[in-house]
């Protein structure tokens, strides 16, 4: 079964599969704005959604990442929850924003069911968003690895902000991952100097040889001052990857729903 996917800007991509229309870390405001992060790191807005919140549609879900950096859910993501059917998120952050939202830990699953519709199983990945012993200061992260019948490939696999480290490398010992949503942009801050705080292309590639997975979708790289690594950084990197890893990598045009084969 083959899944649309719209890279909508940043960490936010619409998934719609089998009837069903998620969303993924939603952030709509428009650009020029500056935001804190806390602890003296922050990031202003370049561009802005491809699409407004307003022209989406339905959410039949959220699948967000963390809540409290405004990159990954900002003020007018916030507002549009309320109308999305089910939100997943961290543990800490379903009980800061209640409501329908159900929290997990990393590699705990729930399940989206409809009798009209294939069920989804979502199980939480593990995310460090940051250096070692950071956890503390910025927070849980998770990731997200979608399930169905008929994938042919493995699992969808969103990786949520995270660095390389022994968690992400779970993944390869416990999924088949068909498609990977991988948020890269090495992000650094000047008052932490070289420490990273996502992960970089070298990073990645890595990490695709041990997942292996069959189709490798950059997110999250652009349309932010924090980002170190954009599109052109990552394309100079992978240039000297490994054929096979190479040949993984697919770049959606951002704003346009693309068929993937999962």
């Amino acid at each position: 079964m083959d899944v649309r996917l719209t890279h909508i800007g940043g960490p936010t991509a619409l998934i719609e599969v089998g009837g069903w229309r998620l969303l993924t870390d939603p952030t709509f405001d428009p650009p020029g704005r500056s935001y804190r992060f806390g602890w003296g790191t922050g990031s202003r807005k370049l561009t802005g959604p491809t699409i407004a919140s307003a022209d989406l549609g339905p959410i039949d879900a959220v699948l967000l990442s963390h809540d409290h950096h405004d990159d990954n859910l900002d003020p007018t993501g916030r507002a549009l929850l309320p109308s999305a059917g089910t939100v997943i998120t961290t543990v800490p952050g379903g009980k800061r924003l209640a409501g329908e939202a159900r929290g997990l830990e990393p590699w705990a699953s729930t399940r989206l069911a409809d009798p009209a519709r294939p069920s989804i199983e979502v199980t939480a990945t593990p995310c460090r968003h940051g250096p070692p012993l950071s956890r503390p200061i910025v927070g849980d992260v998770i990731g997200f690895a979608l399930e169905w019948d008929g994938q042919e490939h493995g699992v969808l696999w969103i990786s949520g902000d995270t660095v390389l480290y022994d968690g992400v490398r779970q993944v390869a010992d416990r999924l088949r991952v068909g498609t990977a949503l991988l948020h890269l942009g090495g992000v650094r801050f000047p008052i932490s100097g070289p420490l990273r705080y996502t992960m970089t292309a070298k990073e990645a590639v890595e990490l695709c040889r041990l997942v292996q997975p069959h189709t490798v979708i950059p997110i999250h790289y652009e349309g932010w001052s924090h980002f170190r690594e954009g599109r052109e950084a990552i394309e100079r990197e992978l240039a000297n990857a490994p054929e096979d890893v190479r040949e993984q990598i697919r770049w959606l045009p951002i704003g346009e729903a693309t068929d993937v084969a999962v």
